[in-house]
Parts: C-alpha cells; structure tokens; sequence
C-alpha cells in the first residue's frame, strides 16, 4: 500500500521527477550538440530554455519551498517542536544560507505522514 502524502509532498515530487526528465533531456541535447558545434554560454542558454529545463527548476524550487514551509507549520502541533523550538527554528533559520540543511530539512518533510 502506498504511502498517503499530503498536497505539498505529492507536489515536490511531481516536481523533482519533471526536473530530473528535463535535465536528461538537457545532458542528451548538450552531447548532440558538442558533435556539431562548440557549446557555449549562448548555446547553453539556449538549449537550457529549449529543454524546458529552467521551467522545470523554478517549479522545482517553488515546490521545495512550498513543502519547507509546510513542514515547518506542520511540525508546530509535535510535542518534539514544543520541546526543541529554538533548535528547530534555528534550522529552518539557515535555509537561505546552508544548502546541506535545505536538503536535510526536504528530506524530513517527505518523511512526515
């Protein structure tokens, strides 16, 4: 039986798979290109925008930030919050400057039920 996730988690994963899709899509156009072409910043760019790859990272980056926030409301009414919040406030506090601790905290937040 599957796992019931809420509207955030089942949104970031959706997400993550159309980023990963679009980056497979990207890494396979990129090496077409080199055999044709120098790849450049241009080129890059171009092919970035062509793939859907850019679109596909700030819906990613909406849906992360989506699932952070409601991880954090949700782990409000723990106990383990009432218990740690300094701690845990603390954590969230660093997203914008610690990407290790982004990742840790979307992990977590996919393992909430």
């Amino acid at each position: 039986m599957k796992p019931i996730m809420a509207k955030p988690q089942l949104g970031y994963s959706k997400a993550k798979r159309k980023f990963e899709d679009r980056s497979r899509v990207l890494e396979k156009k990129i090496e077409e290109t080199a055999k044709l072409q120098e790849v450049t910043q241009e080129v890059m760019e171009s092919l970035v925008l062509e793939t859907g790859f850019h679109e596909a990272f700030n819906d990613l980056r909406a849906a992360e930030n989506e699932l952070i926030e409601w991880s954090h409301m949700t782990m409000t009414h723990e106990k383990t919050y009432r218990d740690n919040k300094q701690a845990i406030d603390d954590m969230y506090a660093k997203l914008g400057t610690d990407p290790q601790m982004r990742t840790r905290i979307i992990q977590l937040a996919m393992r909430v039920r």
